[in-house]
């Protein structure tokens, strides 16, 4: 079984978006992790409609997959890092962020894209845990109707320092909203190295039934910092063979957001490393 491979545009900031696509399609990429952004496809600006077919055509033209991310830092508030959320007391703030997650999934289906990502954001100060969840739910009600309508899976990650912020998290969510069908699981695998109990390659089989998209990069312990492949502590031949295993069609994206200033360097060494790993396996080459 082979994985695709993606990079993150929130890693490509300071490349046009038609060159950032360029690049990846000419660096052998299946895909890309578009990012919804003042600086890439802005979802606020006039004439999305027209912007988002413009993209779709240049995705088709350069044979690339695409997922539809939603972690821009200050898309909704210029003063505000990924401001307001889900979590946001104020009940107008949160319909702001469940209109973007909406209109998210509608670019992602005049795209073509396999998923839309999200997250639930940070827990409020004063805010209980029962009515941070209540808001979560409430909120993505919404997103979830808009994903069956689009036939989009809607992938929220588990986030460190995040009301959902573990695999165990994700779970609870499922439960309270009754299991809804397109809600899955973005699994970061940097992330599982950061906070998981248990370790990255057992993560990815836990996690095999939801999974919708995958971001990768390395990572240590304790510590939420994207790194380059080979500066963290994450074995990765074993991690991408057991995704490869799950039988996971998405993309599986690398995702460096601080990394820009290098970001086609490392898009380029990024897929090295990742093909390197892949054929270190004990099976089949998984990339």
């Amino acid at each position: 079984m082979t994985l695709r491979l993606g990079y993150g545009t929130n890693g490509l900031t300071d490349l046009r978006l038609d060159d950032a696509l360029g690049l990846l399609a000419d660096l052998g990429y299946d895909g890309v992790g578009l990012t919804l952004d003042h600086m890439h496809l802005d979802p606020l600006a006039p004439d999305l409609a027209a912007r988002t077919r413009h993209v779709a055509h240049r995705l088709t033209e350069l044979g690339l997959g695409v997922t539809v991310e939603t972690g821009a830092r200050y898309v909704l508030d210029p003063r505000r890092k990924h401001g307001p959320s889900l979590l946001d007391p104020d009940p107008d703030a949160r319909a702001a962020r469940t209109g973007l997650l909406v209109r998210a999934v509608e670019v992602a289906a005049d795209l073509g894209a396999h998923a839309v990502h999200c997250f639930s954001g940070i827990t409020p100060p004063g805010t209980t845990a029962g009515t941070a969840w209540q808001r979560l739910t409430d909120a993505l009600t919404p997103v979830l109707d808009a994903a069956t309508r689009a036939g989009i899976p809607l992938a929220i990650e588990p986030e460190p320092g995040h009301l959902l912020a573990t695999l165990a998290d994700f779970h609870h969510l499922r439960t309270l909203l009754g299991d809804p069908e397109p809600l899955g699981l973005t699994l970061d695998i940097g992330h599982c190295q950061c906070l998981e109990p248990d370790p990255p390659v057992d993560c990815v089989k836990s996690a095999a039934p939801w999974l919708r998209h995958v971001q990768i990069e390395d990572m240590r312990r304790g510590v939420h910092e994207h790194l380059p492949f080979g500066d963290g502590e994450i074995d990765f031949p074993p991690v991408l063979e057991a995704l490869a295993a799950t039988g996971y069609r998405g993309l599986t994206v690398v995702e460096l957001p601080r990394h820009s200033h290098a970001g086609p360097e490392l898009a380029r060494t990024s897929l090295e490393f990742l093909r390197s790993a892949a054929r270190d396996t004990n099976g089949a080459a998984a990339c």
